[in-house]
C-alpha cells in the first residue's frame, strides 16, 4: 500500500472522498405498545420495556399502555410522535369484521412517520407463550391454553400459570427462539387467512424479533 499522498488530480474522485454518513448519528426509534388486555400483556412487555430503555435510553425508547379495549378503539387510541405502534389485541370473542378492520387500519393508516402494526393473537397471547415449548397447530379453544401451560410451568417448578403473572417474561426467555420458529410456522400455514380465521396463530413474534436484538 503506498503511503504517499494522493494526487492533486485524483481528489475531486468519488473512491478517494471521505463517507458523508461516517459520523452520522443513528436517530432513535420510538415504539408504543398497546395492548387490549390489562395485565397479561402489560406485565410481559413491560419487562421488555424497562430492559431496553435503561441499556439503549439513546437508541429506542419504549411504551407499554394497557388500553382494556375492544380493537377498534385500541387503534384509534394509538398515540402518534412513535416510529412503530404495535396494536396487540387477542381475537377471542371479538366479531371478524372487527378483528379483521383493525389489521386493514393498520396497514392503510401507516405512513412513513409512523409505521402500525397488527399484533393479533388468534385466539389469546397464551398461544404466544405455549408455543415456546412446543408448535401446536390444532385450534383449541382459549381456555384450553391454561391448563397446558399450568401443566408445563409445574414440571418446570414454576407453579400454576394466572393471567396476571408477572414472571412470564423471564420463565418463557431461554424459549425464545423456539417460539419465534414455531409462530412463523404458523404464519406460513395461514398465509393470506384473514386475522379472524387463522386458528391458531399469532403475529406477536413480530414484535419480539424487532425488540430482541436490544434485549441482549
Amino acid at each position: 500500500m503506498s503511503l504517499k499522498p494522493p494526487k492533486k488530480s485524483d481528489l475531486d474522485k468519488s473512491w478517494i472522498k471521505p463517507r458523508r454518513d461516517s459520523h452520522k448519528k443513528i436517530q432513535p426509534e420510538y415504539h408504543l405498545i398497546i395492548t387490549e388486555g390489562t395485565d397479561t400483556e402489560p406485565a410481559y412487555f413491560e419487562v421488555m420495556k424497562e430492559i431496553i430503555n435503561s441499556a439503549y435510553s439513546d437508541r429506542i425508547q419504549l411504551s407499554v399502555l394497557g388500553a382494556g379495549d375492544n380493537t377498534l378503539s385500541l387503534f384509534q387510541k394509538a398515540a402518534n410522535g412513535y416510529k412503530h405502534v404495535w396494536v396487540v389485541y387477542d381475537t377471542d370473542d371479538f366479531p371478524a369484521d372487527h378483528i379483521n378492520k383493525t389489521s386493514a387500519l393498520c396497514t392503510s393508516e401507516s405512513t412513513a412517520e409512523t409505521i402500525y402494526h397488527a399484533i393479533w393473537s388468534n385466539q389469546c397471547i397464551e398461544l404466544w407463550f405455549l408455543l415456546h415449548f412446543s408448535y401446536m397447530q390444532s385450534d383449541l379453544h382459549r381456555t384450553s391454553y391454561w391448563p397446558k401451560l399450568t401443566e408445563i410451568l409445574t414440571a418446570l417448578g414454576y407453579g400454576e400459570y394466572k393471567k396476571n403473572r408477572t414472571d412470564m417474561y423471564q420463565i418463557l426467555l431461554p424459549y425464545m427462539d423456539a417460539a419465534i420458529a414455531n409462530a412463523e410456522k404458523l404464519d406460513r400455514i395461514n398465509e393470506g387467512k384473514l386475522p379472524s380465521a387463522s386458528a391458531p396463530g399469532t403475529k406477536v413474534y413480530e414484535l419480539v424479533k424487532k425488540l430482541k436484538p436490544y434485549l441482549t
